[in-house]
């Protein structure tokens, strides 16, 4: 049986409503395909606070974690992901690829641009839907 990991990524946009996009490295699961940064939730954690600590760890920046924006079910040649996206603001500091190979801030209706890695490609809908929902408002 494929074992389940429970993971978070950070939705961050910045003043000027660009997203930041990581790159993942050739050292990691499924390489050199983009993601929202984050990572798993650790046990005794609530997911605010996994992805504060992750970005931290990741990024070297601190952020504030809100609202989930999308959770999603994945599953991959040797694992399931759980896959929990929220909307996060840069608190301080300015993210630093210490992991990832790359970082960008692209605009929302930008996104489909990159290469995702398969279980972030529905928060990356969502996110380009927030905006298409936005302006029919």
């Amino acid at each position: 049986m494929k074992k389940t990991v429970k993971v978070v990524a950070a939705v961050i946009e910045n003043e000027k409503q660009e997203i930041l996009c990581a790159l993942r490295s050739t050292t990691m699961l499924i390489p050199n395909m983009w993601e929202f940064p984050g990572g798993k939730v650790e046990d005794g954690e609530n997911l605010q606070e996994a992805l504060e600590r992750e970005i931290y760890e990741e990024l070297q920046c601190e952020i504030t974690a809100h609202e989930i924006i999308n959770e999603h079910v994945h599953e991959y040649e040797s694992f399931i992901i759980q896959l929990i996206s929220l909307r996060a603001e840069l608190k301080s500091g300015n993210p630093v690829a210490t992991e990832h190979d790359a970082l960008i801030w692209l605009k929302r209706e930008n996104l489909h641009s990159l290469v995702w890695a398969p279980a972030d490609i529905p928060a990356v809908n969502d996110v380009i839907n927030q905006i298409t929902k936005a302006e029919n408002v």
